[in-house]
């Protein structure tokens, strides 16, 4: 999706320079009053949340993106924000043409040592794939792999406390996560679900649900273009004619359209839950908020089937 913000960095990019420059080497501390090992910039903080348990307190971990109302797509990056990617020996953007500003923030500013990890590169995936792939457990694990193989390239003397770092964050923090989607599959495989962009596809379709919202409605939802009629027509005629047990949209985008489908669902007694594009509240841990959301689904299927 073109927006002006990316235009806005480009023309930026000789400040950006200038301004990363000039503070690449200033010291910060951790919570120890240490400095650093080394430093790790992730553009969103559902990215950054996994970067930051994986790495341990040694490792001074920052999001760009942290407050929920923020949409990542059209984020218009600051100075600031330069000066922190500009400093970061490990940096992560979900790539995908879903955070170009965040890659032209790197390339303004090359470091020959740094380690880029660009999560569509990384999944083999290309510009028009679906870029939710924080919503993808497959894709999640693949992602936590190469965060930890990049902390252990930057610094090896420690590469044994990153692998126990990383079992740690798959065997403990990612239990409940890991037991919750296993319990869905079970009860509600098969399931017909209405949803409202493409950010729950990659979910649904681990959860084995049936999605059958048209993918032209939802990508449409989701790049913000001109809904057509005749998929309005469908959508909304699933939930009048109870074709869809369960209804799921996301909280952080609700524009007229998706309105209108919300009160039909809710008008003929069709259970609603909701999905966010970040961490909601931005204080929560990934698996913590994605535990919150998976159970509030798991509420909306069992009011909708009973089981």
């Amino acid at each position: 999706m073109p927006t002006p913000l990316i235009q806005r960095a480009a023309a930026g990019a000789a400040f950006v320079v200038l301004a990363a420059a000039g503070c690449a080497s200033t010291a910060t501390t951790d919570t120890n009053g240490t400095a650093p090992a080394f430093r790790v910039v992730a553009a969103e903080n559902f990215w950054g949340s996994i970067a930051k348990q994986l790495a341990g307190p040694r490792v001074a971990v920052t999001s760009i993106i942290v407050d929920p109302s923020t949409d990542p797509h059209d984020y218009s990056p600051t100075a600031a924000d330069a000066r922190t990617m500009a400093a970061a020996n490990v940096a992560i953007v979900n790539g995908l043409g879903y955070d170009s500003w965040a890659s032209r923030l790197i390339a303004a500013n090359p470091v020959s040592d740094r380690t880029v990890l660009d999560v569509g590169d990384l999944l083999g995936l290309k510009d028009g794939d679906n870029p939710h792939q924080w919503y993808s457990p497959g894709s999640v694990q693949k992602v936590v792999d190469a965060i930890s193989a990049a902390y252990r390239k930057t610094d090896p003397a420690r590469a044994k406390y990153f692998a126990a770092q990383k079992r740690h964050f798959e065997s403990v923090s990612l239990a409940d996560y890991n037991a919750l989607r296993a319990d869905l599959r079970r009860r509600f495989a098969g399931v017909p679900v209405g949803y409202s962009e493409s950010i729950f596809q990659p979910l649904g379709t681990d959860l084995r649900l049936r999605l059958v919202t048209p993918y032209s409605f939802t990508n449409a939802v989701t790049e913000g273009t001109e809904i057509s009629a005749k998929d309005k027509q469908a959508v909304e005629r699933q939930a009048q004619r109870h074709l869809i047990d369960v209804w799921v949209f996301n909280s952080q985008n609700v524009t007229p359209d998706i309105q209108r489908i919300n009160a039909i669902s809710k008008q003929n007694h069709i259970p609603v839950a909701t999905v966010t594009e970040t961490l909601s509240p931005a204080s929560s841990s990934f698996e913590q908020w994605q535990v919150a959301q998976l159970r509030r689904l798991m509420a909306a299927l069992h009011r909708a089937t009973g089981r």
